[in-house]
């Protein structure tokens, strides 16, 4: 009985490091809650299993299931898979064998005691602990490697201290057992306090990359909303260039004067430069008007180019005086995100358009924004679940749909996506409250 339940505890402790090691470097293929049931019936079939006490099929079952979890529920090629799959059974072996002539060296009659359960606890305690230990090195070295270019945060090698200074906890929980004639008391304590080192190991690793998740995340959304302000600054720009021009042509009829009065003096030199100078100024560049609101107009023109240049038809179809509730900042975050994401799916598409609207509910305080893009694949992961990205970069991705979500929030509506696989378009629907 005391070697099953040391059995299932060390699965379950490798089940957590896996979890551990997987997360800290690959992008999920799939929700937290479907990699869990997944991880729980694979451990279970593999403890079951080594019921029959058969350390070659033990081994196999090990690599075999670590493999069939990377490969389907991260982002992660087969080769990789069996690259990191070998390096965990690798490490894992190595350190049961690595305790074993610890132990023995240290507590030269440890094994002598047969199979009490406080020997075996200590034991199975000790090697998880130490295969914990590697592979929090064996990550951050691996992350490093991935990070080339990022600074390295120096405090996840402080946290190494941790694991192996509670090896040296351990190799003393093993001299004292095997020193000293314990009660059965002491010997229930020292067990416990050997599951609660481990415990603390483990709690502190999964704590640390929460927070380091958590940080990334806020990183990232800092990011985002200086390039959300920089992009009002620029429409600002494109307004004030706008009015310029309006100046411009309100003053047109002085510059004919002038260049009347240097054609009456024959100076065809300085009414060819006056000309020039007029042609290259950059409050004549042409303005499309896509709406009758100026932030919006100018973010429309704006997308409308680049769609042009992309061969992606355009067509936005905005009502009249609806939108005037939104704030100037707003509409750069909703429209500025919606667009980059349609054209991104856009541009990967035969044939592909883009059409926006933005209409009223009549007798209602609604609006409804509709956005139809071109996709050629579904940019769902699955049915109902998350959008999928076509970054390189998969952890950096979904600020832009958070902060659409932010905006709709704030404006009491809601947000609907959806993907047609007959016409091959993915379809947004905003409706904002005013």
């Amino acid at each position: 009985m005391g070697k099953t339940i040391c059995s299932f505890f060390s699965f379950l402790t490798e089940a957590v490091i896996l979890w551990q090691y997987a997360s800290g470097l690959f992008a999920a293929k799939h929700t937290a809650k479907k990699k869990f049931i997944i991880l729980c019936g694979l451990y279970f079939i593999l403890f079951a299993a080594s019921l029959f006490e058969s350390k070659l099929v033990n081994i196999a079952l090990y690599f075999l299931f670590n493999f069939v979890f990377l490969v389907t529920q991260y982002c992660l090629n087969t080769y990789s898979a069996f690259f990191h799959s070998s390096i965990l059974a690798s490490v894992m072996i190595l350190c049961e064998v690595m305790v074993y002539y610890i132990i023995r060296y240290f507590s030269p009659h440890f094994f002598e005691r047969g199979e009490n359960f406080h020997f075996l606890v200590i034991f199975a305690i000790f090697s998880k602990l130490m295969f914990f230990t590697i592979i929090y090195i064996i990550l951050h070295f691996l992350k490093g490697l991935q990070n080339r270019d990022e600074r390295q945060d120096k405090s996840a090698f402080l946290l190494a201290l941790i694991p192996v200074t509670s090896v040296f906890v351990m190799i003393t929980f093993t001299k004292i057992s095997d020193s000293c004639d314990l009660s059965p008391v002491l010997n229930r304590m020292l067990t416990l306090s050997a599951v609660f080192l481990l415990a603390i190991n483990l709690l502190i690793f999964g704590i640390e990359q929460y927070n380091r998740k958590k940080s990334l995340d806020f990183t990232e959304m800092q990011l985002l909303l200086q390039r959300e302000s920089d992009s009002a600054r620029y429409y600002e720009m494109l307004l004030s260039q706008h009015e310029n021009q309006s100046i411009l042509i309100h003053d047109i009829k002085k510059h004919l004067q002038s260049i009347n009065t240097l054609n009456d003096k024959m100076e065809h030199d300085k009414i060819r430069e006056y000309i020039q100078g007029l042609m290259q100024s950059s409050d004549l560049k042409e303005v499309s008007r896509l709406c009758d609101h100026e932030m919006l107009n100018a973010i429309l023109a704006r997308y409308g180019r680049g769609c042009l240049d992309a061969h992606i038809a355009f067509h936005a179809d905005i009502r009249s005086g609806i939108i005037d509730f939104i704030a100037d900042a707003d509409i750069t975050s909703l429209f500025c995100n919606l667009l980059d994401n349609a054209m991104e799916a856009a541009g990967h598409s035969p044939d592909s358009f883009i059409e926006i609207s933005v209409c009223k509910r009549e007798k209602t305080p609604f609006i409804i924004i509709t956005m139809i893009n071109s996709s050629k694949e579904n940019p769902f992961d699955e049915p109902g679940g998350r959008l999928a990205t076509t970054k390189s970069n998969k952890h950096k991705h979904g600020f832009g749909i958070k902060s659409i979500q932010k905006i709709v929030t704030r404006y009491h509506g809601n947000m609907q996506m959806y993907y047609n696989q007959e016409s091959l378009t993915f379809h947004t629907v905003i409706t904002l409250k005013q």
